[in-house]
């Protein structure tokens, strides 16, 4: 019995031997697996926070890129295209530009000559325009008779009587304003003397002047014509009314 005691006993150590040998060994298994895992964890740690960082890195680049004002761009210049052309197509005529001017003289371009100046004022002196003599006076104050009209009314200009063709010049120097027709005075001509002043030359035939021109005193304006329907009765007659800033004036005043 106590060989089989000891037998027993034997086994039972080898047994218990080999359980926590094997525990030792499974232990030790779990250990090395737990520090693989440990050491596979740090190293995928440290990987995912440099992957974060660079990450990061990126996330401020596109910032600042987005942060670029138009201040920092530098557009480049366009050609300007209204820049002047070269010299040499300054200098070029445009094509077909002497077309019509081959064969011909050179018109001079209009010069700044100064225009002619006329003056006139309350001390100025009027030249008799016609040879006749007043038959309708200048009355602005009163009424007098016309006799065509069989009425009295205001009269703002002189009544000079003469002949058909009679010669009419300019009373003073002046600049034609006008050329026209007027039921009451035929043609009319009314030039400019400066400084307010104004001329009015009626019952004309064959002017001799345009609007622009400049006329001298006793230059023909035109001669006397025919009378309207309206001076039938006074017969051929030279209308002559002198204005100052547009108010009828009478021309005896200026007539010495």
């Amino acid at each position: 019995m106590g060989n089989n005691e000891k037998r027993n006993g034997s086994s039972i150590w080898k047994g218990k031997g080999a359980a926590i040998t094997l525990a030792a060994c499974f232990v030790g298994v779990i250990a090395l697996v737990g520090a693989f895992t440990l050491h596979d964890y740090r190293n995928r740690t440290q990987q995912l926070a440099q992957q974060d960082e660079k990450e990061d890195e990126d996330k401020d680049k596109k910032e600042k890129s987005k942060a670029v004002t138009t201040d920092d761009i530098v557009v480049p210049k366009e050609k300007d295209s209204t820049s002047p052309t070269s010299e040499q197509d300054k200098e070029k005529p445009a094509e077909g530009a002497n077309d019509n001017t081959q064969g011909q003289a050179q018109v001079p371009a209009e010069t700044d000559a100064p225009a002619a100046q006329v003056w006139f004022d309350d001390e100025s002196i009027l030249e008799w325009p016609t040879s006749g003599s007043v038959i309708i006076s200048y009355s602005m104050d009163k009424t007098v008779y016309f006799s065509t009209l069989d009425q009295y009314k205001y009269n703002p200009a002189l009544i000079i009587g003469g002949n058909v063709g009679e010669h009419i010049g300019a009373a003073a120097p002046g600049i034609v304003l006008s050329v026209e027709q007027n039921a009451q005075t035929g043609t009319t001509v009314t030039l400019d003397m400066g400084n307010g002043y104004t001329a009015i030359y009626g019952q004309l035939k064959d002017v001799a002047v345009e609007i622009g021109d400049y006329v001298n005193t006793g230059d023909a304006l035109g001669y006397m014509s025919e009378p309207t329907k309206y001076y039938s009765v006074e017969g051929p007659n030279l209308y002559f009314e002198v204005q100052k800033d547009g108010v009828p004036v009478n021309p005896l005043d200026f007539v010495e």
